[in-house]
C-alpha cells in the first residue's frame, strides 16, 4: 500500500477465463512458474497465465528470471524430459508422457507466450 492506503497491486491471473486481481501481501514473494516446471513436477506446481497492469500508485519491484537452458546443441535437444520419477508412485501416476526437449520447445515457440504448451503431453 502507498501512504494513502491505496493498493499498488497490478498482478492478475487468468481463472475461469477471467482475469482476477491477486491482492498484494506486504513482505510476500510471488513466484510465477512456467509449463516446463509444471510438467516435471507432475502438476505439483501449476503454471498460470498472468499479466501485470501498471498503475501509478507507489513503487513496484518486479524481477523476471527465465530458468531454462541455452544449450540448443543436438545432444541436449534430444534429452528426454517428463515427470520426475521420484515424485511418482502407484498412488501418484504420471500425468504427462516423457518427450524430447526439442519437441517441447518446438511446440512452445509455435504456439506463443500465454498459451499452455502442456495439453499435447497429457496422458
Amino acid at each position: 500500500m502507498d501512504g494513502a492506503g491505496n493498493h499498488i497491486g497490478g498482478l492478475q491471473v487468468l481463472h475461469d477465463n477471467q482475469s482476477i486481481d491477486v491482492p498484494p501481501i506486504h513482505g510476500a514473494l510471488v513466484v510465477n512458474i512456467a509449463d516446463l516446471l509444471q510438467l516435471v513436477s507432475n502438476d505439483e506446481f501449476k503454471s498460470v497465465e498472468h499479466r501485470v497492469l501498471a498503475n501509478h500508485i507507489g513503487p513496484r519491484i518486479s524481477v523476471a528470471y527465465v530458468f531454462r537452458t541455452h544449450d540448443h546443441s543436438p545432444e541436449y535437444m534430444e534429452k528426454v524430459i517428463g515427470p520426475i520419477k521420484e515424485l511418482l508412485s502407484k498412488e501418484v501416476p504420471p500425468i504427462y508422457k516423457d518427450i524430447y526437449f526439442k519437441e517441447f520447445l518446438t511446440h512452445r515457440y509455435a504456439n506463443g507466450i500465454g498459451v499452455s504448451a502442456l495439453s499435447p503431453y497429457k496422458l
